[in-house]
C-alpha cells in the first residue's frame, strides 16, 4: 500500500507506505544438492508443453518470465503443473503417512522431490515416481516448533521482539529460519540470521497490446471517508487482486485486508475508487469494502471488495490479471504454494515481476500506520515487489495462487534500486496469502450470506 496526499495531482507522486512487513528468503539451489539422497528410479513423465496454453500468454508477462525466471513460457507452465501434482501427492502422502513426511519441494532443474523420515516411507514416494531424502524431523514436528516458537517471540518484551523480522520453515535442511535484524535489539537475542540468496535481475519494462477496461492488478484508491470530505488528508493507494463470485452471483474483488483504511474499525464500510489522476475527488466509485481480516487467529490479511454496477459495466468482474495497466493473463483455475513453485505477480507499482517459492509457510509482523503489530502467514516469494502493489495477485502458470500482503522492497523506487540494496540482506522477499485459505475463510464466516460459495473466477462474465 502507498499513501496519497488527496491535493496532489498524480498517483505516482506518493511516497509514504501504510503498512509495512518484514520478511526473509529461504536458501533455493544452495541447500537442493544437499544429501542424503535416496532411492533414484525413473522420475515422473514429464506433462508435455502446451505450446498453445504458453503462445496465449500476454507479451507483457513472457518478458517478466525470461527475465527474472530464465525461463520459456512453456517451462514456466510445465513447472507450474508440476508443482500441483507435487503439492496434491504431498497432501495426500502425509495423511497417510505423518510422522515419514518431511516436506516436498521442486529442485532448481524443476524435479520434484519428497522428503521423508524413514527408508519405507522412501521406497514408497520412490514408486510414485518422486526423487526422495532422507530427513531426521518430520514436518509436523517441525510445525510444532515454530509454533512454539512464535508463541515465545509473542511473549518477549516489544524492544526484543522488534529485533526479529520473520520465522519460517526451511523443509529443505529440516531446520526453523530465524531472520533477526541487524540492529541492538537483534543482537541482544543472540540469534543466527539464515538468510540466503534468491537474486532476481530485473531489466526495463516491455509493452504489448493493452485491454483498455479496468482489471485486476489495476490501481484503486481509499479512503476512511467520501472523497469529497474537505477533511481529509490522504488516501491509500493499492491493487486490485483476484475478481471473484460468490454463491448468490455478487461480484467480488479480493484484495489485502490492509488496504481497508477503516480495517479493525467497526462497520464503517470504505469506498474504494478508479483513481481519477487529473481530478482525484472526482474519481469514480467501483465499489465498497464489505470484509476485511488482518492477522486475528487465521493471520491472513485479506479483504473483499463488493463491486458496484459502474464496475460490471465497464467489465472488472473478468478472469483477468494484468500488471500496472498493461497486457493480461486470463486464469483457469487455483494453485496452492508450494517451495520451487515459479510465480508471478501483478501489481500497479512494478508490473509484472516473477519468483519462485521459497518458502511455503512464513509468520511475520506487519506495522500498521497507528504502530500497532499483526502477526500475518503466508507464503515467501522472491518476487520483487513494490509499494503500492499490495492486494494484487499471484499466479503461478494461470492459476490463482495468492495475493499480496507485503514486501521488504515496499520503500524502493523501482525493482532495479530493491535487488540492488537488497542483494547483501538475501534479495527481493515477497510475502502472500494463500488464495485457497482466504476463500475458506470468507465461506466459513459468510453466515450463508454474502461470500458464500465464493470461487475466483475463472470464467467471462457474458452479463
Amino acid at each position: 500500500m502507498r499513501k496519497l496526499a488527496a491535493r496532489r495531482a498524480t498517483v505516482g507522486r506518493a511516497s509514504v507506505a501504510r503498512a509495512s512487513v518484514k520478511t526473509a528468503a529461504v536458501a533455493l539451489a544452495s541447500t537442493l544438492l544437499l544429501g542424503p539422497w535416496i532411492a533414484t528410479s525413473p522420475a515422473l513423465a514429464d506433462p508435455a508443453p502446451d505450446r498453445s496454453a504458453a503462445d496465449q500468454l500476454p507479451p507483457e508477462l513472457v518478458q517478466a518470465i525470461g527475465r527474472d525466471l530464465k525461463m520459456s513460457p512453456a517451462e514456466y507452465l510445465d513447472r507450474a503443473v508440476r508443482a500441483q501434482q507435487l503439492r496434491d501427492y504431498a497432501r495426500d502422502f502425509r495423511s497417510s503417512h505423518p510422522q515419514a513426511f518431511a516436506g516436498a519441494w521442486l529442485g532448481a532443474d524443476g524435479k520434484p522431490v519428497v522428503a521423508v523420515t524413514s527408508l519405507d516411507a522412501a521406497r514408497i514416494a520412490n514408486s510414485a515416481g518422486y526423487q526422495t531424502r532422507l530427513a531426521p524431523i518430520s514436518a509436523d514436528n517441525l510445525e510444532s516448533s515454530l509454533d512454539q516458537l512464535v508463541k515465545w517471540i509473542g511473549g518477549l518484551p516489544r524492544e526484543l521482539s522488534a529485533g526479529i523480522n520473520s520465522v519460517a520453515i526451511d523443509f529443505l535442511n529440516s531446520q526453523l529460519v530465524l531472520s533477526v535484524a541487524n540492529t541492538p535489539a537483534g543482537h541482544l537475542l543472540n540469534l543466527p540470521t539464515l538468510i540466503a540468496n534468491v537474486k532476481v535481475v530485473l531489466s526495463p519494462d516491455g509493452g504489448g497490446p493493452v485491454e483498455h477496461r479496468p482489471m485486476a492488478g489495476d490501481t484503486y484508491i481509499s479512503a476512511p471517508t467520501s472523497l469529497d470530505d474537505s477533511a481529509l488528508k490522504s488516501v491509500d493507494v493499492c491493487s486490485f487482486g483476484f475478481n471473484s463470485i460468490d454463491a448468490a452471483g455478487n461480484a467480488l474483488n479480493i484484495s489485502a485486508g490492509h488496504c481497508d483504511p477503516n480495517v479493525g474499525k467497526g462497520d464503517s464500510e470504505a469506498g474504494v475508487y478508479l483513481p481519477n489522476l487529473r481530478n482525484l475527488k472526482a474519481s469514480p466509485q467501483f465499489g465498497t469494502f464489505v470484509k476485511a481480516q488482518l492477522g486475528g487467529s487465521t493471520g491472513l490479511d485479506y479483504s473483499v471488495i463488493k463491486l458496484n454496477e459502474r464496475a460490471i459495466t465497464a467489465g472488472m468482474d473478468q478472469p483477468s490479471v494484468r500488471g500496472a495497466n498493461g497486457t493480461t493473463v486470463t486464469l483457469t483455475g487455483i494453485a496452492e504454494p508450494i517451495t520451487g513453485a515459479p510465480i508471478c505477480k501483478s501489481g500497479q507499482s512494478s508490473t509484472f515481476t516473477c519468483g519462485f517459492v521459497v518458502a511455503d509457510r512464513v509468520e511475520t509482523a506487519l506495522f500498521t500506520a497507528e504502530g500497532e503489530s499483526k502477526t500475518v502467514r503466508g507464503f515467501a516469494s522472491s518476487a520483487c515487489t513494490l509499494g503500492g502493489d499490495s492486494g494484487g495477485a499471484i499466479v503461478s502458470g494461470t492459476l490463482a495462487l495468492g495475493i499480496t500482503s507485503g514486501s521488504n522492497a515496499a520503500d524502493a523506487p523501482d525493482c532495479k534500486a530493491a535487488n540492488m540494496d537488497l542483494a547483501q540482506y538475501g534479495g527481493t522477499a515477497t510475502l502472500g496469502i494463500p488464495i485457497r485459505q482466504i476463500l475458506s475463510d470468507i465461506d466459513a464466516n459468510s453466515g450463508g450470506g454474502l461470500g458464500a460459495g465464493i470461487t475466483v473466477r475463472t470464467r467471462p462474465n457474458a452479463g
